[in-house]
């Protein structure tokens, strides 16, 4: 797992991707909110499980 990637063969690979700092609402009250930049999980397909998902055929 470093450099925050962590591949799984024939699967796909986990990795960690920057969120920037964006303005937001609150869908209760209306309000605008600061959401602060973050770090969130990111997940890409490896080629043998894209094959599978779309029946043999590659995009």
């Amino acid at each position: 797992a470093q450099g925050g990637r962590v591949e799984l063969r024939g699967f796909g690979a986990f990795s960690v991707r920057k969120r920037d700092a964006r303005t937001g609402r609150n869908p209760r009250t209306g309000a605008t909110v600061k959401v602060e930049a973050k770090k969130v999980p990111f997940f890409k397909p490896g080629k043998e499980l894209r094959l599978k998902v779309n029946g043999g055929e590659e995009p």
